[in-house]
Formats: C-alpha cells, sequence, structure tokens
C-alpha cells in the first residue's frame, strides 16, 4: 500500500511509511454496507481511500440523522484513540469504499511516537467541533431556509465540483428526507424551500444532483 499519499503520514521517512504499512490493512466496501455499528467496541480507526461514507445516529423508529459525509482522505472514529470508548455513530458507505484500516493501541502508540500526526488529527477532531458547534447554533437560531442553505454551502464546499461556468455540483446524493434530517425539519419543509431557492436561479435539482448556479446568493441565504 502507498500510504505517502494519506496527508497524516506525508512527513514520514520510508522506513517509517514501511512500519505503518505493517499495521495497515486496506479494507473494501460495497455501497450501503455497514464499516461500523454506533456503540460498538472502538477498535479500528479508518482512512478512506476512495469513495464517500455517510456517518449517523439513529433513533428507535430507525430513522437516520446524518451527521457528516467524508470522503478520500478523511478520517473516521479518530476519537476513539483518544477516550477509548465504543463507536460513537454508525458509518455506511455511500458508494463503494476503500479504506486503510488501523488498529487503535497501535495508532495510539503511533501518536506518542510521532507528534506531527497527533496534531493533524486534533486539527481535524478542532474542525469537526467547530462545524457542530456552529450546527448547534443554527438549530437554535435560523430558521429552516438558512438551515438548509447552510448545509447546501457546506457540501458544495466540501463535495462540489465545479465546471467552467462556475457551477458547481454536489456529488452526493441524499434524499430530501436525509436533507430534512440534518437540518431538524420536515420533508415537505425542504422540498418547499429547495423549489423556492430554484425559482431564484440560485440552484438547479435533478434527479441525481444539486447544481449551485450562484454560491454568493446562496451564501447570502445562511444569514
Amino acid at each position: 500500500m502507498d500510504l505517502s499519499s494519506v496527508p497524516y503520514f506525508s512527513h514520514l521517512n520510508d522506513d517509517e511509511l514501511k512500519m505503518i504499512n505493517q499495521i495497515t490493512t486496506l479494507k473494501k466496501y460495497k455501497k450501503d454496507e455497514i464499516i461500523f455499528f454506533e456503540d460498538e467496541p472502538g477498535e479500528k480507526v479508518y482512512i478512506i481511500k476512495k469513495g464517500k461514507v455517510k456517518v449517523l445516529k439513529m433513533n428507535k423508529n430507525g430513522d437516520q440523522h446524518i451527521l457528516n459525509i467524508f470522503e478520500k482522505n478523511d478520517i473516521l472514529a479518530e476519537v476513539i484513540v483518544f477516550d477509548r470508548e465504543n463507536y460513537p455513530a454508525t458509518a455506511i458507505a455511500i458508494s463503494d469504499v476503500a479504506c486503510y484500516s488501523l488498529n487503535r493501541d497501535n495508532l495510539s502508540q503511533m501518536f506518542l511516537e510521532h507528534p506531527q500526526i497527533t496534531i493533524k488529527v486534533m486539527r481535524v477532531i478542532s474542525a469537526r467541533l467547530r462545524r457542530a458547534q456552529q450546527n448547534i447554533r443554527d438549530l437554535g437560531l435560523k430558521d429552516s431556509q438558512s438551515r438548509l442553505a447552510s448545509l447546501l454551502y457546506h457540501l458544495a464546499l466540501k463535495h462540489g465540483d465545479k465546471n467552467k461556468s462556475n457551477q458547481i455540483s454536489i456529488s452526493v446524493l441524499l434524499t430530501q428526507q436525509e436533507l430534512a434530517n440534518m437540518i431538524g425539519t420536515t420533508r415537505e419543509t425542504v422540498s418547499r424551500i429547495l423549489k423556492s431557492i430554484e425559482g431564484k436561479n440560485i440552484i438547479k435539482i435533478s434527479r441525481k444532483n444539486i447544481i449551485i448556479n450562484n454560491i454568493k446568493k446562496l451564501k447570502k441565504l445562511m444569514e
């Protein structure tokens, strides 16, 4: 496995990369396959090599609340290295996925030996915490249109593909119900807001994706 392209390990020399390679397993998952379940013992940390993964919580009725969408070079379940608890959420492959799998204890030892890796992972945790705090603030202070605009904006930044016309196609296929669950509203409300924003030519909706025609105007709707 070539781990030199993984940002967390980019500063390591060949010998160190070989050592990490010995404790790393490449795992593949089909679309909709479970990578790990919430409350399972947290034994492995994953770094995505290819594909997209959704991380979610489920309630007693089986309803899903998507917390985040991850893609190439994102790290999953890194928190278990620090708190040594069970997995805090469930991870499901959105597409066919290949992940580097590292044992929690081995990775913990690696953090001790290579503080640079620890710093990079802590920056990831910090960024996710800030985003989670923003989501909590949005739920309390913003209306449904602002929350949906904020979600689409961040999905465009993270998973968007820009074309020559500066349109941004969000490359993650989410249902209107999933969008609703992510911002704490109903599918009917999301459908109504999407149609309204589309009517202003800010976005374009198709069966496969959402295209952002004007990212600046979308950002203004977040306010």
